[in-house]
């Protein structure tokens, strides 16, 4: 049993035993209570459903762009600021040192780079000695020697502290800031956008929904309370 409805029971019990007992005490505490808590349970209510006829009932699905947009705003003016984008880029986090990129260059194909090279050669002053000894043909076995020792050379460079550096430096650049910045603000505005009136509603109650459980609690103590001082002081 909620505490809502366990409020709402007790006011009930009081005013019920009031008035078959004809207290006239109990009945009045018993009556303000019972409206104090149905007051605010109801008002509880229409936070989160929509009830027919009382205007602005339902505010929660009701407003829930607004509320998205509110979370949008929360996010990247408290999280996601060019200063804290900033400040990750200058910790460890953030260096490229940091960051393994030994197993990216294994998966790169370096095949192009040896092309690249056979034709600066062919295209060269040693095209014409190249060719009495068979070509680009002749080099081929030297592909895979190549692309080995470029893998491990390039893994070396981005092992250097400078590289980590001139990354960082890179990185903190005003325009690639903002950059990094409209891709958290899309990436936050795409998963918004998969947010439905109910999903809002439901996040809202599961957040809120048993501490407002309270307002009906003490509005049936303080409506219990102003209907003891009514009965004591003018007789209602």
């Amino acid at each position: 049993m909620n505490k809502s409805l366990a409020t709402n029971l007790i006011a009930l019990a009081a005013l019920l035993a009031g008035f078959l007992l004809e207290q006239h005490i109990v009945f009045t505490v018993g009556l303000f209570a019972l409206s104090g808590a149905v007051t605010n349970w109801i008002a509880v209510h229409m936070l989160f459903e929509k009830v027919p006829f009382l205007y602005g009932s339902g505010v929660v699905p009701a407003r829930f762009e607004e509320f998205k947009a509110g979370i949008k705003h929360l996010m990247m003016t408290q999280f996601f600021t060019e200063q804290n984008i900033d400040r990750f880029l200058s910790t460890k986090s953030g260096d490229a040192a940091a960051i393994d990129l030994q197993g990216i260059i294994q998966k790169v194909d370096l095949s192009p780079a040896f092309d690249k090279l056979v034709e600066v050669i062919e295209n060269s002053s040693f095209g014409g000695m190249l060719a009495m000894f068979g070509g680009s043909e002749a080099l081929q076995p030297m592909r895979e020697p190549f692309v080995e020792k470029m893998q491990q050379a390039l893994a070396e460079i981005t092992e250097k502290d400078d590289f980590a550096e001139l990354v960082r430096a890179e990185l903190e650049q005003p325009n690639i800031l903002d950059n990094m910045q409209q891709k958290v603000a899309d990436i936050i505005e795409q998963r918004l956008n998969e947010l439905t009136p109910q999903i809002v509603k439901d996040i809202v109650q599961d957040m809120i929904r048993k501490h407002l459980g309270w307002l009906v609690v003490w509005g049936g103590v303080f409506g219990g309370l102003i209907g003891l001082i009514a009965a004591l002081t003018t007789g209602f």
